[in-house]
């Protein structure tokens, strides 16, 4: 066995590994980065800016379609053939263990990358110099499981020469990324049949593989700063505002809900900058238009806007209240105050300390009082739970609690790139939970104990409703997991 090297030299034998044997990829390693660049490309929005760490060739940032590619390699004669094979980017020449550049970028990509580096925990703190509250760090690495069959291919000569390398595993680089200041949002085990290649590979991996995930070739790992970093990074970005100058707007949609306008207003404790309530009617039989007029000018010093629903549904209402909102925050309080306005301080805190970018309410924690939820709709509630936790590989535990929180410029993002789930949510809940994990934010359950109503009766249709989510539920599994 060879002495330990120091990590120079290290980075040294690396780089003139690749600089000896630089030529262009052959027709499988070019397969094997499209195949990537498929699952990569459901991560990075169209319009983001892509720093790629070990670009090699540039083969994955190629197919790869963003705004902003650059791409650094320790490797000269690498970062010339990338140049000549992806002109549209730009390279530059780098160990990565000090990253001067002069711009931060909103995701930041290491493929296949960090088990060649001579101090992982260093180079993932180097990032952050690179780094945003709101950037990404992708990483994808081999499984574990596929060694034995990795080396049987290297003895075959049917892989290209590696150097030395470490086999980290995936526990090793959790680890790694919490020593260096990052906070993983989800992983996603991908691939059975590692290359681009056809009806084959996209019977295997598109339908085999997300119910067999321990067996797949690679996983991704999103993850973003941690939060304290996030609170006091020295450049504050527009979307991380300190509390106290941190705005709220309360969409409170209203359907024969009289008997609890005014609470709403009055249990909600006082939260930063300021709070606006955006009441929407949704056709009431009751006097609850009415009411809300009434209440609204009782409370003249209370900022509260008052429209009537121009569509149907819970989800159409949150969507027209948050079109008038004008806060930093955006909150949902289901007028039932099953929810008690009381816990709204626990979102705001979560939103604003950053220790979570989508705040979601969680009724299932502590005790409910006796007549809060029927049993059924219980067991209902926990499957949905389950169903969400491996559909988004971030932990949810209640889907369907009606209060949801995130900042307004999310939520714009959100609204924008809604066409890839099409407008399917008659309720909103999985609308914007979906749309939160396609944006790769953080998303935190919030617990709160679960009250009975105290005035009028539930807008839900038990067997209805819960069939029509359980279709979504599966619409949005061929959205996000079978892909």
């Amino acid at each position: 066995m060879s002495a330990p090297q120091p990590l120079a030299n290290a980075s040294g034998l690396i780089r003139d590994h690749y600089d000896n044997d630089a030529k262009p990829l052959k027709g499988l390693a070019r397969a094997y980065r499209r195949w990537l660049a498929h699952y990569y490309g459901l991560l990075i929005p169209a319009d983001a800016s892509v720093l790629e760490i070990g670009c090699g060739t540039g083969e994955l940032l190629k197919h790869i379609p963003t705004r902003r590619k650059l791409g650094l390699d320790i490797s000269p004669r690498q970062i010339e053939l990338a140049r000549a094979n992806v002109p549209s980017a730009e390279f530059r020449i780098t160990d990565g263990k000090e990253l001067q550049l002069d711009e931060t970028f909103d995701y930041i990509v290491l493929s296949d990358t960090i088990n060649f580096i001579a101090d992982v925990q260093e180079l993932l703190a180097q990032i952050r110099r690179v780094s945003t509250p709101s950037t990404r760090l992708l990483i994808n690495m081999s499984n574990m499981l596929w060694r034995p069959a990795f080396g049987i291919a290297d003895m075959l000569n049917l892989r290209a020469r590696h150097p030395a390398s470490s086999w980290l595993s995936h526990r090793d680089v959790h680890n790694l990324l919490t020593l260096a200041d990052w906070d993983i949002i989800k992983t996603q085990p991908r691939g059975l049949f590692p290359f681009s290649a056809g009806v084959l590979e996209r019977l295997l991996n598109r339908w085999l593989a997300p119910v067999l995930p321990w067996f797949c070739v690679t996983q991704f790992v999103v993850a973003r700063p941690t939060h304290f970093h996030a609170a006091s990074a020295t450049t504050m970005p527009s979307t991380l505002l300190s509390p106290t100058a941190t705005s709220v707007s309360i969409v409170v949609p209203a359907r024969n809900e009289t008997g609890n306008i005014e609470a709403a207003i009055t249990r909600t404790p006082a939260m930063g900058a300021w709070i606006e309530f955006i009441f929407v009617e949704g056709g009431s039989t009751d006097n609850t238009w009415d009411e809300i007029q009434q209440v609204k000018a009782a409370y003249p010093d209370v900022r509260i806007k008052a429209v009537q629903q121009t569509g149907k549904g819970k989800g159409n209402a949150v969507r027209e209240g948050y079109a008038l909102a004008e806060g930093d925050i955006l909150m949902i309080l289901d007028t039932d105050l099953s929810m008690p306005p009381e816990e709204l301080p626990k979102y705001f805190e979560a939103l604003t300390s950053g220790h979570c970018e989508f705040a979601n309410g969680c009724r299932l924690v502590y005790p409910m009082e006796d007549h809060a939820m029927q049993f059924l709709n219980l067991i209902a509630n926990k499957t949905f739970g389950i169903l969400f936790s491996w559909l988004l590989g971030q932990q949810i535990k209640d889907t369907l609690c009606g209060t949801k929180v995130l900042r307004r410029t999310d939520y714009l993002k959100l609204a924008a790139n809604r066409a890839y789930f099409g407008d399917f949510d008659p309720f909103g809940d999985f609308d914007l939970l979906f749309g939160a994990d396609r944006m790769n934010l953080k998303i935190r359950d919030i617990q709160i104990r679960y009250r009975d109503r105290t005035y009028g009766s539930t807008n839900i249709n038990r067997w209805n409703h819960g069939w029509l989510l359980l279709r979504m539920v599966l619409f949005a599994a061929i959205k996000l997991k079978f892909v």
